[in-house]
């Protein structure tokens, strides 16, 4: 269970659609496959997709940081040397998509080790999750067309909107013209990454006060840090802390300062170990939880369905599991599906996944 070699690959697979949000949009999965090889012959993976404009991580930074920082601290540890390896990877600031990705690919190769799979390492509660779908910034009618086609074609009834445009009218329309199309056959939230001020915010959540939404997540910056409080103390819904929850500690900071009630999860973000100190601290404080998408491909949605389905908490709500399907192509063997609005977690060992080298071969950029 000896590690021997680190690798990170870095590939690039169009989407047939860009997501567009207030933060940035994403137009290519630029990101990095890693490989951990062990004594026994195993290999485990883990995907890093990087956002720079939400952690400054880039593509090019995340292969720099693994082959010249991490491989050389973790070579020689085993792969029950899993704290030891944290010690190791956060004693480095930054870098949380590289540092999940290897999480992930230790985790994988462990449970492929033992014939287990990473759902049952972890906690193993259920074998699905129910889906949630983003929808992107769009024209109303292209939105609900979207969310007509999700329902119809994959079962998808739980929808996330993507706010923060102004003058915000743009998007409580939009919220508005899906709420009366699909009335109360489908659940609803908003996120805004960071997009309005708290002002506008609590504008756009009066006048959306009528739509049943579930959740409002990251409205307003972090950094403003009295407005985030006024404006979560003026919340009747759960205010959801995503990219300002990048650790543990950021947790604490945010939830004890009054400036979230509830937790996004992101494995792409805190990988298995993080995530499940952020999972145990959100039990303990009896906070509601969404398992989040970072625009994962295949790879990324599978550990996040995987570690979803570990914990009662984390399968309460519906999962953010669907971006993959806007991407022309994947790495997996056995491509992901959704049905009646679920995604079944595989029983093998580790993710249960294969990686498709001739796949790989043609996106990967190193070459």
């Amino acid at each position: 269970m000896k590690i021997v070699k680190i690798e990170a690959i870095p590939f690039a697979i169009p989407y047939v659609k860009p997501l567009r949000f207030a933060s940035g949009e994403v137009h290519t999965a630029e990101h990095v496959l890693v490989k951990i090889h062990t004594d026994d012959g195993v290999v485990g993976v883990g995907e890093a997709p990087p956002r720079p404009f939400t952690y400054g991580e880039t593509q090019a930074g995340i292969v720099a940081v693994i082959e010249t920082v991490f491989a050389p601290q973790l070579i020689g540890l085993t792969l029950l040397d899993r704290e030891r390896a944290q010690q190791r990877l956060q004693r480095t600031v930054g870098n949380p998509a590289a540092k999940s990705a290897i999480d992930i690919a230790l985790w994988d190769a462990l449970g492929r080790t033992l014939n287990q799979s990473v759902t049952a390492l972890l906690g193993g509660y259920t074998d699905r999750l129910r889906v949630s779908h983003m929808l992107g910034f769009e024209e109303p009618a292209k939105m609900v067309a979207e969310a007509e086609r999700m329902i119809e074609t994959h079962g998808i009834r739980t929808f996330k909107v993507k706010v923060g445009r102004q003058p915000y009218t743009l998007d409580t329309v939009v919220v508005r013209t899906l709420r009366e199309r699909f009335g109360n056959e489908i659940e609803l939230y908003v996120d805004g990454n960071r997009g309005w001020s708290a002002t506008e915010a609590l504008q756009a959540m009066r006048e959306m006060s009528d739509l049943g939404l579930s959740f409002a997540e990251e409205l307003c910056p972090a950094d403003d840090i009295l407005g985030r409080r006024w404006l979560v103390d003026h919340l009747d819904i759960p205010f959801v802390a995503d990219e300002s929850v990048t650790t543990p500690a950021e947790v604490t900071r945010e939830i004890l300062g009054g400036s979230a009630t509830a937790l996004s999860i992101k494995c792409a973000r805190t990988g298995f170990t993080q995530s499940q100190r952020v999972h145990h601290l959100a039990e303990g404080l009896g906070l509601e939880v969404i398992m989040g998408n970072q625009i994962d491909g295949q790879l990324g949605t599978m550990c996040t369905a995987a570690f979803g389905a570990a914990f009662s908490l984390t399968s309460r709500r519906a999962a953010e599991l669907s971006n993959f399907l806007d991407m022309s192509d994947d790495l997996l063997t056995d491509p992901l599906e959704i049905h009646d609005g679920d995604l079944v977690v595989r029983q093998g060992a580790g993710l249960s996944v294969e990686i498709d080298e001739s796949k790989l071969t043609h996106y990967r950029l190193d070459q």
